[in-house]
């Protein structure tokens, strides 16, 4: 089991981004989901560089949006263009 010390190095907030400078980081949660899934779908699952928008939307999205999304896009029913 990690200690508390170890957890906490472990720990990493993401880089700020210019085009999000305020509170409310919604637009930024979205727009790494949709980042990542673009990524993955034009360079394949294997390109480790996507993994960086993995680490964004995964640290700042809630976990019920990121299950909602998925199940849009396994449906069919994203809004967004992932090509």
């Amino acid at each position: 089991m990690a200690s508390e010390q170890e957890l906490r190095a472990s720990i990493q907030t993401i880089p700020f981004d210019p085009r999000f400078p305020n509170q409310n980081q919604t637009r930024n949660c979205w727009q790494n989901y949709v980042d990542f899934h673009r990524c993955q779908n034009i360079k394949g699952e294997d390109y480790e560089p996507c993994q960086f928008f993995k680490k964004c939307f995964t640290a700042i999205c809630p976990m019920d949006w990121v299950e909602k999304w998925d199940d849009q896009r396994a449906n069919g029913a994203f809004p967004a263009k992932l090509d």
